[in-house]
């Protein structure tokens, strides 16, 4: 089954880092990526661009109505995301529990609604 692992940080936060910190977390980001690739969970994932770069989309009575930034106002932000294969929700929390932000933030793991 595919679980998607949605990370979420507080941007803000995550910005004040200096640069030491920054690599530190990249490099363990890296070390992650690569072992859920080498045992066969890892099917994609992206990092995301800052909410200042979003865009919110609501089609109302017809009309497409854009608005810049994110839907609502949070204390934690969307960041980026991990799609998994896991033989159950167990082993999709297992392997959330190891994603690097989960010490600093949350991983959210939603099953995906498979359509056939």
């Amino acid at each position: 089954m595919q679980y998607l692992l949605m990370i979420y940080q507080n941007e803000a936060e995550y910005a004040r880092n200096d640069a030491e910190t920054t690599q530190k977390m990249l490099q363990e980001y890296g070390a992650f990526t690569q072992s859920i690739i080498q045992s066969g969970n890892f099917k994609a994932a992206d990092r995301l661009q800052p909410t200042s770069t979003a865009t919110t989309v609501r089609v109302r009575d017809g009309k497409t109505l854009t608005t810049d930034g994110p839907f609502a106002e949070t204390r934690e932000q969307l960041g980026g995301y991990y799609l998994v294969e896991a033989k159950d929700l167990d082993e999709a929390l297992a392997i959330a529990a190891r994603i690097p932000s989960a010490r600093i933030g949350s991983i959210e793991v939603r099953p995906i609604w498979a359509y056939d």
